[in-house]
């Protein structure tokens, strides 16, 4: 049973003061968010509505009946919010059931309510690793208010085995020190480039846009430039998208100002998406660097399931969990209550005996209580 997961947690309580055992509060909390709940009312309202169901079907002690919402509050302000992070990632982790090539996408959100006006703290981001294939929240890491994602991410990579996976990340990340990072962890990288590392960037569109002017030297062996390309067409609301990626690797690459300074450097990547609604056609171009060796069709494949984890978890985080709106700002609350969620979306993206969306089976995990077990035990 899942409970288990939740045994080592340590609890912040003084001993004397304890009525409810530390598991039972957290396992009714998760539940209870993958059923809808907002915040700590609805936490004990659905305990108490599903009070039997918990001791009989989870075999929660529950010696005290189900904890009121104040102490429910208390307790996950109080918890340390690594301590529940390390017990939710290792459960997921091992839900991901020997995918050792998938994408892990980094990327970083906003709880835009989570502020306190009367001290000042600002609204939490968190940096969040999904894994897209699997469709698992892999861990998540509180930037701290006086830095910016820069600076958690390292911390992140650390908690994760991304041994043979290809970690993506947005321009932010495009950082010798996190290239290092992910090749002695074992994986490879498909950063974006932007102006964050200018000289490098620029040293790249010149050598595509020289290579695309001459037809990459086709005649000419002596500066030909091997490449290999890969296109990909779709339809989407009235509109047409032409996606065509281009990879340089080998001489070119290792010629390219910068290029000896990351670790793994292996190809550059240039991404042209032709946009076409009626007579409006937009072009826009973007260039990545990766540890990947020549594939397009591959790294192209990487660089689009980043955006899963927009579409797959931040989107459903505001749309189906509504977490921008969510006013609990204080201690560890906050936190604790996004990994909650978080869980709780990877959980139901793993059980698929309902066809519809996310939040359409929290609408059915709440009505009946044999699918919520279901989740519970993907």
């Amino acid at each position: 049973m899942f409970v288990k997961h939740f045994s080592s947690l340590k609890d912040p309580r003084v001993n004397r003061r304890k009525r409810h055992r530390l598991v039972d509060i957290v396992v009714i909390g998760l539940c209870a968010v993958i059923c809808g709940a907002e915040g700590w009312e609805d936490i004990e309202e659905f305990g108490r509505r599903r009070e039997q169901w918990l001791r009989g079907v989870l075999g929660l002690k529950l010696p005290h009946g189900i904890p009121g919402h104040d102490t429910i509050r208390r307790v996950f302000n109080r918890l340390d919010p690594e301590e529940l992070n390390r017990c939710i990632r290792d459960w997921l982790s091992s839900l991901r059931r020997g995918r050792v090539e998938e994408v892990i996408a980094l990327d970083g959100k906003t709880v835009r309510h989570s502020y306190d006006t009367r001290t000042g703290q600002p609204a939490i981001h968190l940096v969040s690793a999904w894994a897209t294939e699997s469709g698992l929240s892999l861990g998540q890491v509180k930037v701290d208010g006086k830095s910016n994602e820069i600076t958690a991410l390292p911390q992140l990579l650390k908690l994760l085995d991304v041994a043979g996976c290809t970690v993506t990340i947005d321009a932010m990340g495009c950082q010798k020190r996190l290239a290092r990072q992910i090749r002695e962890q074992g994986g490879h990288y498909v950063l974006a480039l932007k102006g964050n590392q200018e000289g490098l960037r620029e040293a790249v569109e010149l050598l595509f846009t020289d290579a695309l002017a001459h037809d990459w030297y086709r005649r000419d062996p002596s500066r030909r430039i091997e490449h290999d390309h890969s296109r990909v067409v779709g339809k989407d609301h009235g509109r047409l998208e032409t996606r065509d990626y281009w990879v340089i690797s080998g001489r070119q690459v290792a010629e390219l100002t910068q290029a000896g300074d990351w670790e793994g450097l292996r190809s550059v990547v240039l991404v042209e998406s032709k946009r076409e609604r009626g007579d409006t056609v937009s072009i826009e171009r973007r260039y990545f660097i990766t540890s990947h060796e020549g594939k397009a069709a591959k790294i192209g494949g990487a660089i689009r399931e980043h955006w899963r984890v927009e579409n797959g978890l931040h989107y459903v985080l505001d749309v189906a969990m509504d977490e921008d709106a969510c006013g609990i700002w204080k201690e560890n609350g906050p936190e604790n209550l996004a990994t909650l969620r978080r869980a709780a979306v990877s959980l139901l993206r793993q059980e698929h005996s309902s066809p519809r969306g996310v939040k359409a089976r929290m609408k059915i995990a709440a009505m009946d209580t044999d699918y919520l077990l279901r989740v519970l035990s993907v």
